[in-house]
């Protein structure tokens, strides 16, 4: 069993910066792909960065390519996500999740955390 919680969130305006991090409890954290999601309002969750259990491999979605950068810490049961150049369209709740397949599909994770909002103006 894997407890996740995200932190970072916050107001910002147009190509600012944020980092978000989702801080896991369990024992086999290591073990799980840890992936980031969003979700704006009216529209569905949508995959944004997954990395695997060692670190060393990570996809994005198109939208953020070149802009986000996800990383973990698995000494510190920790995964990031790296926000730059921040847009508009990037307002969304963010939530990481912690699944043994690691795709882009939501409902192929085992473990969410409550979301952090991120708003960014114009």
């Amino acid at each position: 069993q894997v407890q996740l919680v995200e932190s970072g969130g916050g107001w910002v305006q147009a190509g600012s910066s944020l980092r978000l991090s989702c801080a896991a409890s369990g024992r086999f954290f290591s073990r799980y792909v840890m992936s980031w999601f969003r979700q704006a309002p009216k529209k569905e969750r949508e995959f944004v960065a997954a990395v695997n259990w060692g670190g060393g491999s990570t996809v994005y979605a198109d939208s953020v390519k070149g802009r986000f950068s996800i990383s973990r810490d698995n000494a510190k049961n920790t995964v990031y996500l790296q926000m730059n150049n921040l847009k508009p369209e990037d307002t969304a709740v963010y939530y990481c999740a912690g699944g043994e397949r690691g795709t882009d599909q939501v409902n192929e994770y085992d473990y969410w955390g409550q979301g952090t909002q991120v708003t960014v103006s114009s």
